[in-house]
């Protein structure tokens, strides 16, 4: 008895594909050229990359998200506090709320800061010691002083700073963006993630996952050297022409099957293409040769303290350029010495981690002014939570999500500004408390984008950056 009689004999070798590999093979055809198959019958391109136009008229066209994995020091960089000199060594007064957490009791003494504070720029923007370079681009930053979130752990802290909630599951705000206004590359991702080498941060992928939105809007993770997308370079034996003459002859063979209606199926296409046109295009990106030796030199390349950060913000900067969306840069991950998670020692971590950031961030802001691209570039420095006031372990700080500073440059934000304030020990935040359905709100709203409006029907519910909160920082746009 033949075990296959009940299987139909296939027809032609795409009813074969179909039937094979549970059908993989007919997707990848069908993947390959839909949109040819569309213009066949005189419908447009289905491209989920295509340029959509914002809700309103836009100030910022990009973002580059830098996120400092840990919580940095808010009184230690950007929120002076004399009056911890005055507290040091004592309690927090019981009217602050003396908060407690996984690691402290709300009985540690007050730790007063030895950083020495300058005002700077024709705006006086307070920044210690710790930040010599970024100090010079004092009038170009707006600073909200205010930030509140939702959690002292770090994961959940870190899914609500990057999705808007503290449980994983739910979009990235790159990939929003992404899915708001589209790509204005043909040849690069619209979203890239560059994590730091030392391993990804606490929260992992999910931080540029896409979730319920279509696959082709996650991040793309990008590395330093020839190959910064893993598995796109085609095989040594097969050359690029041999690449484009199969894809066209595929596509010649799907012209007449393929659907022009199959939405899903054409966002996979248009991810087939790019991946294709990434081949010869990601590595010009990331060529660094092409720069020169003075801007090398201004990001730090020539330093071993820098070289890494300052690649991967030079790398930002040519990727904007050529038009890439959103780009996502990490400082921190991987072990806890790569991290500001200043639990032991907050002046020998914040030393280390302010001397890998400080003069890439400032050439970056440096190099998009002089280049134009900062009026229109949203540069976002964020972490998930700050620090407390109170010491732990005699010289470090706890976790605290209360009140803690984050800043927006370029594309919109209000240079020289500082919105809202955290009360006289740099605990809870008393003026303009900021959420981060507020940040998040903002940085949309500088894209062009109603965080109202841009919505995903899931389950059947409009889903939406902000859930169901969120309102515009209004004083932090210029």
């Amino acid at each position: 008895m033949n075990p296959f009689a009940h299987i139909p004999a296939a027809r032609s070798r795409r009813e074969f594909l179909f039937t094979a590999g549970g059908g993989l093979g007919g997707i990848a055809l069908d993947w390959l050229l839909v949109n040819r198959g569309r213009q066949a019958v005189g419908a447009e391109p289905v491209n989920p990359f295509a340029l959509k136009p914002p809700h309103f008229v836009a100030k910022a066209k990009r973002v580059i998200f830098l996120f400092m994995v840990g919580g940095p020091s808010q009184m230690d960089l950007f929120d002076p506090k004399p009056n911890l000199e005055k507290w040091h060594g004592k309690p927090l007064p019981e009217s602050t709320g003396r908060p407690k957490s996984q690691f402290t009791t709300g009985n540690e003494t007050i730790l007063a800061s030895t950083r020495k504070f300058k005002q700077h720029g024709k705006s006086g923007q307070w920044m210690s010691d710790l930040l010599p370079h970024l100090s010079g681009c004092a009038d170009d930053i707006c600073f909200i002083k205010s930030c509140v979130s939702h959690s002292t752990v770090h994961a959940p802290a870190i899914y609500e700073l990057h999705t808007g909630r503290t449980l994983m599951g739910h979009p990235s705000i790159g990939s929003w963006v992404t899915y708001g206004l589209g790509s204005e590359s043909e040849n690069l991702p619209a979203y890239c993630v560059m994590p730091q080498p030392e391993g990804v941060s606490e929260g992992g992928a999910p931080c540029w996952g896409a979730a319920y939105l279509p696959a082709v809007y996650q991040g793309t993770l990008l590395r330093k050297g020839a190959a910064p997308v893993l598995n796109l370079k085609p095989p040594a034996d097969t050359s690029a022409e041999q690449n484009r003459r199969v894809f066209d002859l595929v596509n010649e063979l799907n012209r007449k099957a393929a659907s022009p209606d199959d939405s899903d199926l054409a966002a996979r296409i248009a991810s087939y293409e790019l991946a294709f046109k990434m081949q010869k295009h990601a590595p010009e990106a990331v060529d660094l040769s092409q720069e020169t030796e003075e801007t090398k030199k201004l990001y730090g390349l020539d330093r071993k303290e820098t070289a890494d950060f300052g690649t991967r913000l030079l790398l930002a900067r040519r990727l904007v350029e050529r038009g890439v969306r959103f780009v996502q840069v990490y400082s921190g991950g991987g072990p806890l010495s790569m991290q500001w998670d200043a639990h032991d020692d907050i002046n020998g971590n914040h030393e280390k981690m302010c001397g890998h950031v400080d003069r890439p961030i400032a050439a970056l802001l440096t190099d998009l002014k002089r280049t134009g691209l900062l009026k229109d570039t949203l540069v976002v420095w964020c972490s998930e939570f700050g620090r407390t006031p109170n010491t732990q372990g005699g010289h470090g700080r706890d976790h605290n999500p209360l009140g803690y500073t984050m800043w927006l440059a370029g594309g919109g934000a209000k240079g020289g500004a500082s919105v809202g304030a955290t009360d006289e020990f740099g605990l809870n935040a008393v003026e303009d408390a900021t959420s981060v359905h507020d940040f998040h709100a903002t940085i949309l709203h500088l894209l062009g984008l109603d965080h109202e409006k841009l919505t995903f029907r899931h389950h059947g519910r409009d889903e939406r950056l902000t859930d169901i909160a969120g309102e515009v920082v209004t004083k932090a746009v210029g």
